[in-house]
């Protein structure tokens, strides 16, 4: 349960240790975001941010609440850091993480809400954002159209489903969003942004015939794909949307608007102050330039690469330019 609201500490921005993954898709390219130190000798794809997983927790490194585990606060803390917002089992309800692809991931699915349970999963939708794509990077999303159920299953087992699935050439900047049931992966070459509900149930379509650290392929979940692919999902497009003025010195580009996220991408020119709103669990994230955020008497840097989190309880976030910035916020879903 939840202490007593009052009596919790005064709110600030939270920062994280990251948690880095081994995956034979990823490379060394998340060194280049400031502060970082990778662990030697292997290709790291993930660094989760901000995770109250099973599979990882997130500890507090700065404030109070330093070597506090998110687990903890979410035990004790829960209005104070979300509003009461959670996902299942009470924990944290995203999941947010830097992904490196140095190869192209597995053609994958996430299972929607109402087969997940029956299929043993959680339900997962995310969304991307591409802080970096090298040139010919691109995103697998959806099935080309015309793409029939017996068609995907029977391409599935000879090993040619790839070409079923529609593409996207994508450059820095592009966004997408993925709800439970888009097939999907992430192309080679991009260095990408991610929020997700908490889950970390993926079932794998198509590995590129790749072997995994044992020499041996991977596992696939045919049966479990196809009974979470949305056949009718052709083609999706890339997030479609612009800057607007939103006051001096401030730009807002909406990302995702989703019952479960929100996100924006804002630009904020140098000496610009952006005021968050109180109340609202927030994450915000670096993308470039310099800023700072700013809640309880504590300040902490949001340069590219870094994230923070405001819990609910803060009364006047505020972050500050120092240079020209962008940075991404996620709020709770609308």
């Amino acid at each position: 349960m939840s202490s007593d609201f009052a009596s919790a500490p005064k709110a600030y921005p939270l920062c994280f240790q990251p948690l880095y993954k081994e995956r034979i898709w990823g490379g060394r390219k998340l060194a280049s975001l400031p502060g970082r130190e990778l662990p030697a000798g292997i290709p790291v794809g993930e660094s989760w941010e901000v995770t109250d997983r099973p599979e990882g927790v997130s500890v507090v490194l700065n404030g109070p609440d330093r070597d506090r585990t998110l687990r903890s606060l979410m035990e004790e803390r829960r209005d104070w850091l979300t509003g009461g917002l959670a996902a299942a089992e009470g924990r944290f309800p995203w999941l947010v993480k830097y992904l490196d692809a140095r190869e192209d991931l597995s053609l994958q699915v996430h299972p929607p809400t109402h087969h997940a349970g029956e299929l043993g999963g959680e339900p997962k939708t995310e969304m991307w954002y591409l802080l970096e794509a090298e040139p010919g990077a691109r995103l697998y999303t959806g099935l080309r159209r015309g793409v029939t159920r017996d068609e995907f299953e029977r391409r599935s087992r000879d090993g040619t489903v790839a070409s079923l699935f529609h593409v996207h050439p994508v450059t820095a900047g592009d966004a997408m969003f993925l709800p439970s049931g888009r097939v999907h992966a992430l192309g080679g070459g991009n260095l990408v942004f991610e929020v997700q509900q908490n889950s970390d149930t993926t079932y794998r379509v198509f590995d590129w015939n790749r072997v995994g650290a044992d020499g041996r392929p991977r596992e696939l979940h045919l049966e479990r794909s196809l009974a979470s692919i949305n056949f009718f999902d052709c083609e999706p497009p890339l997030v479609v949307s612009r800057f607007h003025l939103e006051g001096t010195g401030l730009q807002c580009r909406p990302l995702v608007r989703d019952s479960l996220f929100a996100v924006d991408l804002w630009r904020l020119a140098a000496g610009a102050e952006l005021v968050l709103p109180p109340g609202h669990l927030l994450v915000v994230a670096g993308v470039s330039g310099g800023a700072v955020v700013s809640e309880g008497g504590i300040d902490v840097d949001c340069a590219r690469g870094s994230v923070a989190v405001l819990p609910a309880a803060s009364r006047s976030p505020v972050v500050r330019s120092r240079s020209g910035t962008e940075l991404l916020v996620v709020r709770p879903g609308t």
